[in-house]
């Protein structure tokens, strides 16, 4: 199990702007694809954006202009900075990890659950009118 660890999450109001961060430990962070997806009561599982190891990156059509994965290798960190927050955005935000076994790099930059190995737990984004 790869250990991943979010924070940054709270409560803002629409309009407002959020950074999430998810830390890694104990693997090479670089080897990885790396990606934010969102849950809210009763609905699935979303993807949000996704970057690998060439940061090449991918957004939902919902996040795409207002949201910006990014990584930085030296901190084995992930972030999510998300800005023009709606109350629709409110839910349990993870990070989630996955590579391509004995290559030493992930080049997928896909959105789908079932893609993803390593998950965190979550940190609560709540946005209010």
């Amino acid at each position: 199990q790869v250990p991943l660890v979010e924070s940054g999450g709270g409560s803002v109001q629409t309009g407002g702007s959020l950074r999430l961060s998810c830390a890694a430990s104990g693997y090479t962070f670089s080897a990885y694809c790396m990606a934010w997806f969102r849950q809210s009561p009763g609905k699935e599982r979303e993807g949000i954006a996704a970057i690998n190891s060439a940061n090449t990156r991918s957004y939902s059509d919902y996040a795409r202009g207002r949201f910006t994965i990014s990584q930085d290798n030296r901190k084995n960190t992930l972030y999510l900075q998300m800005n023009g927050l709606k109350p629709e955005d409110t839910a349990m935000y993870y990070c989630a990890a996955t590579t391509t076994s004995g290559t030493g790099a992930c080049y997928l930059t896909t959105l789908r659950r079932a893609d993803y190995d390593h998950w965190g737990q979550g940190t609560q984004v709540t946005v209010s009118s």
